[in-house]
Parts: structure tokens; C-alpha cells; sequence
């Protein structure tokens, strides 16, 4: 009686995993590349089907929004709540399982901790060198426009259809790649050469270099702008451009890794500080519709400014000299760079520090400020 009672358990059991694998949610694919509809995001080839990784996982904030992964054979949706995990299996070339999940994972409170960096202290009048642009006549910006034929590229049209046309070409010319390093030679010429030799792409400081010094070549005052997160020690930040527009008398967002730029509820373009500003005080901004990653995954207002850049527009820093070359580091090469921080930022001294790269010999010397007119300064003429 025991033998047959345990023999009824072990099939009762054996029949519930039969039935719990079968209710798993199967999708058929061919490619191992799949989009993703995040919300109102989508993501282009965005997902590698890795079968080695169980289950693997993907994250999504688009709490009451519904994700969707679309194979070249099928798709499966899901509406998201704070409880979602869904797992179902992606069955590649009707032989290879791979388990996946999709699974709610909540936005960290990023533009909170902004809005808690909204004072600066304008009346900061510690010392800081004038900020400077390369001419448009030096030798080696001269190379740049003329062999990446940049005159073409930004057209015949107004100045700001100029900036935007280098802005398209620059993000469409150059993937990006946050995890590859840094090429030893760090000019527009060199990177754009080593990407196309290597079939290879660049993180967002070096296809911000690329697009500083072809503005500047075309006599464009620009600079890059390393936008940082509240802590001193962080795993991610991000590069973008600041570029003077002489219509507007006013300094304007760029960025090549997203193609983007942000406007006000006019239309009109606006700068980083705007950006920051408006964010921490809730205003209307509006990001271009052709922002994306790499020309598969589209940008949202929330996904990108308000999360992204939220936690990036704590702290800014950016060299004092816009120039050519200014990221190849070279023995007895100097470079200053200044750090605009709030008023709770949390290493506000030394106001003044030095150091030497032990490898490069390069002199480094950074500067901060808590006056954002300072940092902003309009470039003379």
C-alpha cells in the first residue's frame, strides 16, 4: 500500500512539472536579434537571444505600459505591473531554448536628487582662466574640414541647420560602443579612420570629440561636457556638446551618441542649463522625435532626461580649452578642465587641484565653481 501510495506522489509531481514547463509561453524566432516595444520606446534589434544565460532577463520601469518582443517569426506581449515576471521561452530555429524574462524593476528617484542640487552661488567669484577656442585657421582643423569634407555635410543652410547636419552625420557615421576603449590617437580624423579599419565603435566622450572639433573647424564655438551623477565614485556618466549659436546668442544641447537636442514648448532649442533648470522646476521639454541609440532604440522624454540625464546633470565638467587633439595625451601636454557644482555638492574643495598621468607625463589642473555664469560664459568673438 505505501509503494503504490508513493508511486500516485511521484507521478502527481511528475505530471505538475509536465504541466507548469507546458504553460510556459513559447515564441518562435530565426534571427538571434529581436526588437523591443518598451512603452512608448522602440527598440530595434535591440536583444540578443543568448540561450547560455537562464533565465535572461530584461528590466523595464513602463510600469501600467506594455512590452513587447517581436522575433522575426512571432512575438509575445505583456501590460506591466509592479508583480510582472513573465517567463516564456524563445524556441531559435525550432531547436535551441532560450529561457527569457521580462521583469519589473523600478526607476531610481534620480530628478529627486536633482531637485535637491537646484542652488548654485552666483556670487562665486574664485578665480578661473578664460575659456578658449582653437581658430578656424589653425593647420590641423583646416585637415578636417577639408579631407572629411564637413563643407558638404553641413550644407548651404542657416547656421543651425549646419550644427544639426553635422549632429545627424557625426551619430550616423559612428557607432556607439560604451564599453570600448579609448583609440591612443583621440582626433576626429584618427577615431573616424580606427572605427572604419576596425569595424569598431566609441564611447560618448570620443564621438563627442569627433563633433567638437569638426564645429570648430567650421569656425563653431563648441565644447564637450562630461555630465556627471552627485557621487564622486560612478560606473557610468556621459559626454555631450555644448555649441554656440551666433543667431541665437546662446549655447544649445547637442548630442552625437543619441542624436538629440531639446527644445521648449516654442520650438526653440535650448541649452544644458536650460535643460537642467527646467527639469528640476518641471517645465515643458521636448526632445527631438529622431533621437535613438545607434538607429535601433528611439528615445523618450522620460527614458532619456528624466531618468538618464536627471542623474547625469548633477555635476559638469569640460576642458578649458576647446581645441584640436585635446584628448591624446602626450608627454609635457597640459590640460585644464572646470567642474560646475551645486551648493551640496559633496567635494567642493580644493577649489584648485594638480596632478601628473605617471604614464603619459600629462599636467593635469581642474578648477571648480559653484557660478554657472562662469561655467557658461558666452565665447568672444
Amino acid at each position: 500500500m505505501k509503494i503504490k501510495i508513493s508511486l500516485i506522489v511521484i507521478f502527481a509531481i511528475f505530471s505538475q512539472t509536465i504541466t507548469s514547463q507546458k504553460s510556459i509561453p513559447t515564441i518562435k524566432a530565426i534571427s538571434t536579434k529581436l526588437d523591443i516595444r518598451d512603452g512608448n520606446s522602440f527598440k530595434r534589434q535591440s536583444w540578443t537571444i543568448s540561450p547560455q544565460i537562464n533565465p535572461d532577463v530584461y528590466e523595464t520601469s513602463s510600469l501600467g505600459q506594455k512590452v513587447t518582443f517581436i522575433t522575426d517569426k512571432d512575438s509575445i506581449t505583456v501590460k506591466i505591473k509592479k508583480d510582472t515576471k513573465l517567463d516564456f521561452i524563445i524556441l531559435l530555429n525550432d531547436s535551441t531554448k532560450a529561457y527569457t524574462q521580462i521583469k519589473y524593476k523600478a526607476v531610481p528617484q534620480y530628478l529627486e536628487k536633482l531637485k535637491n542640487a537646484e542652488k548654485y552661488n552666483y556670487s562665486d567669484n574664485r578665480f578661473i582662466p578664460n575659456f578658449s577656442y582653437q581658430s578656424i585657421e589653425n593647420p590641423n582643423l583646416v585637415k578636417i574640414r577639408k579631407d572629411l569634407k564637413l563643407d558638404s555635410i553641413a550644407g548651404t543652410g542657416n547656421e543651425i541647420s549646419k550644427i544639426l547636419n553635422l549632429l545627424h552625420w557625426v551619430h550616423n557615421t559612428i557607432r556607439h560602443d560604451g564599453a570600448s576603449s579609448n583609440p591612443a590617437s583621440r582626433n576626429a580624423i584618427d577615431l573616424i579612420k580606427v572605427c572604419k579599419t576596425e569595424n569598431r565603435g566609441l564611447n560618448c566622450r570620443m564621438m563627442a570629440t569627433i563633433l567638437n572639433e569638426c564645429y570648430l573647424s567650421l569656425g563653431i564655438k563648441s565644447r564637450y561636457i562630461t555630465c556627471m551623477p552627485k557621487e564622486t565614485q560612478f560606473d557610468d556618466c556621459h559626454v555631450i556638446n555644448m555649441v554656440y549659436s551666433n543667431e541665437f546668442k546662446k549655447w544649445i544641447w547637442i548630442d552625437p551618441t543619441f542624436n538629440a537636442y531639446v527644445m521648449n514648448e516654442k520650438g526653440e532649442l535650448l541649452s544644458i542649463a536650460e535643460v537642467r533648470e527646467r527639469l528640476i522646476k518641471g517645465k515643458t521639454l521636448i526632445l527631438n522625435p529622431e533621437a535613438n541609440w545607434n538607429n535601433q532604440a528611439s528615445q523618450t522624454k522620460k527614458e532619456y532626461l528624466e531618468t538618464y540625464m536627471a542623474k547625469n546633470l548633477y555635476r559638469l565638467q569640460t576642458p578649458l580649452v576647446s581645441e584640436y587633439d585635446s584628448e591624446t595625451w602626450k608627454n609635457v601636454k597640459e590640460i585644464t578642465y572646470v567642474e560646475l557644482l551645486p551648493l551640496d555638492g559633496i567635494e567642493q574643495t580644493p577649489q584648485k587641484s594638480e596632478s601628473i598621468n605617471n604614464q603619459t607625463k600629462v599636467n593635469f589642473t581642474y578648477y571648480k565653481t559653484n557660478n554657472p555664469n562662469l561655467f557658461w560664459t558666452k565665447p568672444t568673438e
